[in-house]
């Protein structure tokens, strides 16, 4: 689990602590540059390959930058440094390809950036892969689709907008609240087995012991089909101000 470092003594440092579960014991701490005005760590993502470790830290100066460790016990290397916001970074996500993740901002940029780790340690270019100009400021709580095609944020103008991953296009404007959105949560993309056809024979016959039988079949079958359908939907969830959280199915 990454953190930022709540120690007041060290606070100034701007100190990013890697800890173990469940232990809860600190395994590692990652040093800010002190070259760079960063501010707060704003947000993180933390993932593991192998023995590779890999964090995503957004800054309060709108930087982002990609810290890897190579081995356990070795220090953090700083792969990527980028500045594509002018405001304090509010939240971001790793695709599950692995190879890009997201930013978005209390302005209205939305950035995808290379993921170091994933294309070469040292041949990766310094600079943002793309980054959109979307005229809607304070878009936060980004989530990634399971199956990587879209994602989601959540905004301070009430609206929840859903984007191609692929080509950072915004596809949808969901409106319902009526207060600033601060999270967005999809649900996992699966492969549901469907209810099958001839199920339905099971309601049709005849029972020697009444037709009781064949109405709670018939009761059990319209239920399953139900939620195999429910499981099956491509919702998303969005949570606002207002305590109230509203259910979208979506592509």
């Amino acid at each position: 689990m990454a953190a930022p470092h709540t120690h007041r003594q060290y606070a100034q440092l701007l100190l990013i602590d890697i800890y173990q579960l469940p232990s809860e014991t600190r395994a590692a701490v990652i040093h800010a540059d002190r070259n760079i005005t960063t501010g707060m760590v704003m947000a993180l993502e933390i993932q593991a390959r192998s023995t590779k470790l890999q964090v995503v830290a957004g800054y309060e100066s709108g930087h982002t930058m990609v810290f890897v460790q190579t081995d356990p016990g070795a220090q953090f290397q700083r792969l990527y440094c980028a500045q594509p916001h002018s405001q304090p970074v509010l939240s971001m996500a790793i695709l599950p390809s692995q190879d890009c993740y997201l930013t978005t901002s209390a302005d209205a940029i939305v950035a995808k950036h290379p993921l170091p780790a994933a294309q070469g340690i040292w041949k990766t270019e310094l600079k943002p892969l793309k980054v959109v100009q979307t005229k809607h400021s304070g878009q936060q709580g980004l989530q990634v689709r399971s199956d990587g095609k879209i994602f989601a944020t959540a905004g301070w103008d009430a609206r929840v907008r859903v984007y191609s991953s692929k080509t950072m296009k915004e596809l949808a404007v969901l409106k319902w609240h009526k207060v600033g959105c601060y999270s967005t949560a999809f649900a996992e993309i699966g492969n549901f087995s469907p209810i099958e056809a001839e199920d339905d024979s099971a309601v049709k016959r005849e029972d020697t012991e009444g037709q009781d039988i064949v109405r709670t079949a018939a009761v059990n079958l319209v239920q399953q089909r139900r939620e195999a359908r429910a499981r099956s939907t491509h919702w998303l969830a969005a949570g606002s101000k207002d305590g109230k959280i509203s259910l979208w199915d979506i592509y």
